[in-house]
């Protein structure tokens, strides 16, 4: 060891009654192989010092390194409920123990030293591996468990489970995302019925039930690629989507089983399809992703259709870029600013009076709705201005989703 490591040492042995690891953690850079207390054990012996100080005796810990069995033994029993592959071990250390570390570091100039805490939680997760078959992950752990040391409590972070999937609406009337009543906001009262929900049902709630049930997780989020309209359908191959499952106690559950049982319990409202285990990052991909969406469109006017002006109109949309200010109908919940979308395929399927069918084929995002009436002209060009009679959609039904 170089002097001047040698000379805190002696300083270190003469003032301080340090245990092996208290004091071996100290000069963690110096000795690179052993534990602490292996090390402080070595630097003791080079330096001919004799005298063994128990962790009960030691002026930094206070027995504190003593209890690392004693807290494994309370994070296992707060764990065993849980399934997971990869951990990490986190600690919160009393006030009095780290000011008396500072003052230690600050007395003898040690930059190097490690932290108590940090020893605390490599030990015990030294420990836990071989004991539960699982891995210490730093960087992105299943689940971590801090102890806090003065009142051997546990808290553990648990990482969500994230399940994609698509999904078709095969019923009106069902929003996709939860909305909290109007009235209450969410608290309950007597026009929702006490469930401080706006919507008995949505997309998400159906397709979330079975998957929290055989996870046991706490809540969910639902991550959908876009949205479509309350009172449209979701058809075709369906909508991606990702599924969050918020604390899950069991994260080994049986896809295939999960998507069975959730169509089985959902019937003739959601379909889903094409369930796997996912990632965070692909919500991300979903949300930014240029899906292109295929609508079936039904609309009115309020005069009969002329059906071979209505399929020119139809032509010169093929590839043309539209305008829309913020819906007036959104308004209230999105910014109010000017989009441009792609309309890239218009075709007229039939008309008959004043009712006609339309496939449309629109870059994601395209307010389908107001492209048709023009919403008091906020989207330019418009059906309704370009036929020269105001139109309104009846029904709106999304028949594909491509991007994938």
């Amino acid at each position: 060891m170089k002097v001047e490591i040698i000379n805190q040492a002696k300083q270190l042995l003469c003032e301080y009654r340090l245990c092996d690891s208290c004091f071996g953690r100290l000069f963690r850079k110096e000795i690179k192989d052993g534990t602490n207390s292996q090390k402080g054990q070595l630097i003791r012996k080079q330096l001919h010092y004799s005298e063994k100080i128990a962790a009960n005796d030691c002026w930094l810990c206070e027995g504190l390194i003593d209890e690392i069995p004693h807290f494994t033994k309370i994070i296992t029993d707060a764990i065993k409920d849980y399934e997971f592959e990869t951990f990490l071990i986190g600690s919160k250390i009393d006030e009095d123990t780290q000011e008396r570390e500072q003052q230690l570091w600050k007395h003898l100039k040690l930059e190097d030293a490690e932290p108590i805490k940090m020893e605390i939680n490599r030990e015990i997760g030294k420990i836990l591996e071989p004991q539960l078959g699982k891995t210490v992950d730093i960087l992105n752990p299943e689940i971590m468990a801090i102890i806090d040391t003065t009142y051997d409590i546990v808290s553990l972070q648990i990482t969500s489970l994230f399940i994609y999937g698509r999904y078709k609406k095969l019923q009106r009337g069902i929003p996709q995302t939860k909305w909290p009543c109007q009235i209450c906001r969410g608290k309950g009262c007597k026009k929702c019925n006490y469930t401080g929900k706006l919507y008995e049902t949505t997309v998400e709630e159906l397709i979330a039930q079975k998957a929290l049930e055989l996870t046991k997780g706490t809540d969910e989020s639902f991550h959908g690629s876009g949205r479509e309209d309350i009172d449209a359908l979701m058809l075709g191959s369906g909508r991606p989507f990702v599924l969050e499952i918020k604390n899950p106690k069991k994260r080994n559950i049986n896809i295939s089983l999960l998507e069975k049982e959730t169509n089985q319990t959902i019937k003739n409202k959601v379909e889903i399809t094409s369930m796997r285990f996912s990632t965070r990052k692909e919500i991300a991909r979903i949300k930014a992703a240029e899906f292109r969406k295929t609508y079936r469109v039904t609309f009115e006017a309020t005069q009969s259709l002329n059906k071979e002006k209505l399929i020119k109109v139809a032509q010169t949309l093929q590839g043309k870029l539209i305008k829309q200010l913020t819906p007036t109908r959104v308004v209230h919940r999105r910014a109010n600013k000017i989009r441009e979308r792609i309309i890239y395929n218009c075709t007229i399927e039939s008309v008959e009076g004043i009712r006609a069918v339309l496939t449309l084929e629109t870059e994601s995002g395209t307010y389908i709705k107001e492209f048709v009436s023009g919403d008091d002209n906020k989207t330019q060009p418009n059906l309704s201005e370009l036929i020269g009679i105001p139109c309104k959609v009846k029904e709106l039904d999304v028949i594909d989703v491509k991007g994938e």
